[in-house]
């Protein structure tokens, strides 16, 4: 019996200095709450909301519907959002952005959620609203879910001009 106490002692010591851990508890995915937190982002637009809802490293990508090509690294999409009129601590305005039909799917410390966006500028009527397919993943880093890669498209308002 001492034997195999020591086994399972060895066996742990071994794991800790070779850096495993445990996982630790894996926090509830709300995508609601997720989400919601980058729809007040950009409705406020507050720049320095980007590093509490991104993974801040090179491996963020986000896909803008509006410019081409693929955003990459925390830097990047600082100044995509910089670009739009951010800034930090935000500041007051009358566009209003909001996310509708959202479905999310959780596999293991990932998650996608897709829904469709709406922006509607100050000022201007309903017809004028862009709207278009969403995707979010989000990964698990640091205890939090974060925004690892985003794609935006925008649907064509005038399709038969």
């Amino acid at each position: 019996m001492r034997r195999r106490h020591l086994l399972i002692l060895l066996l742990c010591c071994g794991c800790a200095s070779c850096g495993f851990q445990p996982s630790a508890t894996v926090p509830e995915f709300n995508p609601q709450e997720l989400v919601g937190a980058w729809v007040d982002m950009w409705n406020s637009y507050d720049l320095s909301m980007v590093d509490s809802l991104f993974v801040t490293d090179s491996t963020a990508t986000y896909f803008s519907s509006e410019r081409e090509g693929l955003i990459r690294g925390i830097e990047a999409i600082r100044e995509h959002h910089a670009g739009f009129g951010f800034i930090e601590g935000g500041k007051i305005q009358g566009n209003r952005l909001w996310v509708e039909d959202m479905q999310a799917d959780l596999f293991g410390s990932s998650a996608i959620v897709t829904g469709i966006w709406y922006f509607q500028r100050e000022g201007e009527g309903p017809e004028d609203i862009q709207r278009g397919p969403m995707t979010f993943v989000y990964v698990l880093r640091d205890g939090q879910y974060r925004l690892a890669h985003l794609n935006f498209s925008e649907y064509d308002l005038n399709p038969d001009t």
